[in-house]
């Protein structure tokens, strides 16, 4: 059975809400996360915990409140959700960090298993540049 754009929704609510540890419960911990781009963030992750530790996390370290994603907008088809979203939050250094996403996930049994992230490879850079120690 297919997901729906209503599982779709609920799951990506945790971004917008500031709850990545609901959002990753639904993940595989086998996922295979490709972040596109030439910024230091950027490479293929072939776990959760690795995904997250070098992406979220280590970004996150660099804001001043909770990365918060926010969805606008979501197309469907069988297992494969193209997800747009819209980064609101602020840097370490008073920066706004009003990044934009595209996330193509493929889902299996209603977990998520498989990403192609594309983000603002410049912006990336930029924050880590300026507010990595």
């Amino acid at each position: 059975m297919s997901v729906t754009i209503e599982q779709v929704k609920k799951i990506f609510h945790h971004l917008e809400s500031g709850n990545q540890e609901l959002f990753f419960k639904n993940v595989a911990d086998n996922v295979n996360w490709k972040v596109m781009g030439t910024h230091p963030l950027a490479g293929d992750y072939h776990s959760k915990e690795n995904f997250i530790s070098n992406t979220f996390q280590r970004l996150g370290l660099l804001m001043k409140d909770n990365l918060i994603l926010e969805v606008n907008n979501i197309l469907l088809q069988d297992d494969v959700a193209a997800v747009e979203l819209e980064a609101k939050s602020t840097t370490l250094n008073d920066s706004p960090f009003n990044n934009t996403y595209c996330w193509i996930v493929e889902f299996k049994d209603g977990l998520i298993t498989n990403v192609r992230a594309y983000v603002d490879s410049a912006l990336v850079q930029k924050v880590i540049d300026e507010n990595e120690k």
